[in-house]
């Protein structure tokens, strides 16, 4: 597996764990992704960065949309690694101002590819991909630093969008089981309630 340093670092920081967590849904998981705290870890935000650039570099794109608000501090690194100017979409738009729903300067048209933590079931992607359509840009390309389910390839494809991911979760899981990092039942238990 690539970028095996990353995927190490991304369990020492706590950014994946292994337990009993409830979810957002109400669902108990055996296992929790937190992405937001990779800005606690510099060098491990720098790295994932770099991960989402080289991919990137295959893609063609004006700049990168980070969807608030996991992907903000990401989007910012990936941004001054490969050069790219970034815009985001506002989860709820101010009263005030300028009132737009999505900042940073860009141009009816442009090309955006999409930044993101990981993916679940897709959805909220599609909420900023329609903030982002709304004001003339064009998407094609999504890319996440962890595909959770399977599904998010086929989803994110159902509705015209090509998804590119750092890893998948069944890849990291099959490398921290066959490093010794991770414990097998809890593996096993993982992939379990992936199932």
């Amino acid at each position: 597996m690539k970028n095996k340093k990353l995927a190490d670092g991304l369990l020492s920081a706590g950014c994946v764990k292994f337990g009993d967590f409830t979810l957002k849904s109400g669902a108990k998981s055996p296992i929790y992704i937190d992405l937001r705290r990779l800005v606690a870890f510099p060098d491990l935000l720098k790295e994932a960065a770099a991960t989402y650039a080289e991919i990137m570099q295959n893609l063609e794109f004006d700049q990168l949309a980070a969807l608030p608000y996991a992907a903000m501090p990401i989007g910012t690194a990936i941004s001054l690694h490969g050069g790219w100017g970034m815009i985001y979409p506002r989860k709820e738009v101010k009263g005030y101002g300028t009132k737009v729903e999505v900042e940073g300067v860009y141009d009816a048209g442009q090309r955006i590819v999409v930044i993101d933590d990981l993916i679940s079931s897709g959805g909220s992607k599609l909420e900023g991909i329609q903030k982002l359509k709304a004001v003339d840009l064009d998407v094609e390309d999504i890319v996440v630093l962890i595909d959770r389910q399977p599904e998010g390839v086929d989803f994110m494809g159902e509705h015209g969008y090509k998804l590119h991911s750092v890893f998948t979760l069944p890849q990291l899981l099959e490398y921290w089981e066959e490093s010794g990092a991770v414990d097998a039942k809890m593996i096993a238990k993982t992939r379990a309630f992936l199932e």
